[in-house]
């Protein structure tokens, strides 16, 4: 019985504890509001992101490197991100029609250079409860063979 009260009341302590301070509470939301207008402003197809892809040219989908961007994804993206449904990132199903080429390989390439710097990314942290993009160490041409596997499931 004494031990119960002890565990009650540290939970009680702790939870009243958490209240924290009301400036600290509104910052996140006036953080989140400032990136959103920032995001505004940027043209997702336009936001090349922030890194080393400048410029990307498509043609026809290349179904051999598809299939490796395939392999690539199931290896390294799967445990953060499905195809069709939010997980603990954005689904994917459609990217290249919400973001610019460059911007799937930039974030791919460099997720921390990305969320540190681009509007985007930024905003994609706080809509996904502030978990970031895990950087899993990819290639550029594994970026690039990944952004052909995307460009099959829009």
């Amino acid at each position: 019985m004494k031990l119960k009260f002890i565990i009650v009341s540290g939970l009680a302590i702790a939870m009243a504890s958490c209240g924290g301070d009301k400036a600290k509470k509104e910052a996140p939301a006036a953080q989140q509001e400032e990136t959103k207008v920032e995001t505004e402003k940027v043209d997702p197809m336009l936001n090349k992101g922030v890194g080393t892809i400048t410029s990307v040219t498509l043609g026809e989908i290349d179904q051999a490197l598809a299939s490796e961007g395939e392999t690539i994804f199931k290896a390294k993206c799967t445990a953060c991100h499905k195809i069709t449904k939010k997980f603990v990132g954005p689904a994917l199903k459609g990217v290249t029609q919400r973001r610019s080429p460059e911007w799937i390989m930039n974030m791919a390439l460099n997720p921390e250079l990305m969320i540190k710097e681009d509007p985007i990314a930024q905003q994609l942290l706080i809509e996904y409860n502030g978990a970031p993009m895990a950087n899993q160490n990819i290639t550029e041409p594994e970026a690039r063979a990944l952004l052909e596997y995307f460009r099959t499931k829009n």
